[in-house]
């Protein structure tokens, strides 16, 4: 117990001692999470997931803002340490039987609420990390060695809210904090396709459509096009019919830099109805 005492003072001091503005801002991430099975699978999307975690700046903290996450109000995670929430149902024991102990930062979190002045931020006790965050995080970084925090989603506000937010935290990227946006641009779990779950890129017209139209205005650097998603074209009914994935991919426009650039991977349709089309900003 000394012992683990010890190393929880030593890794506090760590993350105190790093979380200092740095010259150089991190990265930006918006993931296509998809299947939760993608956290457990060698896959083409969850290999991207570990190439990603080798070739980014090592971060001192990651903040995630998960479609999985939604309140009323906001709040993010302030444990030391953070349970693995298995939120789904109908998936191999093998999935549940995953823990993913990374561990969090009260710290982070702290000066996290004070930079936004827009809101009050509430500290989390009780959540943890769900799968839209550790699905990702856990192949980014295997070891569990970064502390991973949540931010969750206000459901009841506008894109345009989540936009504005998102700014406020723009200097967390200079002290190290690589924020990540986990959700799917195109989820429509209504229309999957399971008779094509195994054909490569199947998707509908209307998935397509969207697809492309979104990563064009995400090119073009217009978001405001993007917040006003719904007036995008007749196909973000189907492709959108709900923004608790979306969302994260706004709080991630609201952060990009005025010189970053959209580099995107992972580009493909899943089941007809989902894309896992994913892009970083640097």
């Amino acid at each position: 117990m000394y012992n683990f005492v010890i190393m929880s003072l030593a890794t506090l001091k760590k993350i105190s001692d790093n979380f200092k503005e740095q010259s150089k801002s991190m990265p930006l991430l918006f993931i296509g999470h998809g299947s939760p099975m993608n956290g457990i699978e060698e896959n083409e999307f969850s290999m991207k997931w570990e190439q990603l975690g080798k070739e980014l700046p090592r971060p001192n903290a990651v903040l995630v803002i998960s479609a999985h996450w939604l309140t009323d109000g906001t709040f993010i995670t302030a444990m030391e340490h953070p349970k693995t929430i298995h939120d789904f149902g109908g998936f191999p024991n093998e999935l549940y039987a995953v823990q993913y102990p990374a561990p969090g930062s009260v710290q982070v979190a702290s000066e996290t609420k004070e930079l936004i002045k827009s809101t009050n931020i509430g500290l989390d006790h009780e959540w943890g990390l769900d799968h839209g965050a550790w699905v990702v995080a856990r192949r980014m970084y295997p070891d569990a060695d970064v502390p991973i925090l949540q931010l969750s989603i206000d459901y009841a506000k506008p894109a345009s809210y989540h936009y504005n937010l998102a700014k406020e935290l723009t200097s967390l990227r200079k002290k190290g904090v690589l924020i990540i946006g986990s959700g799917n641009m195109v989820h429509n779990l209504r229309m999957i396709a399971w008779d094509k779950m195994d054909v490569s890129g199947f998707g509908y017209d209307w998935a397509i459509e969207m697809n492309e139209l979104l990563k064009q205005k995400i090119l073009m650097g217009d978001h405001q096009s993007l917040i006003d998603y719904k007036s995008l074209s007749k196909a973000a009914t189907l492709a959108i019919p709900t923004p608790d994935h979306y969302y994260p991919l706004i709080y991630i426009l609201g952060l990009q830099g005025k010189n970053e650039i959209p580099h995107f991977f992972n580009d493909k349709l899943v089941a007809g109805s989902i894309n896992m089309t994913s892009v970083t900003f640097t």
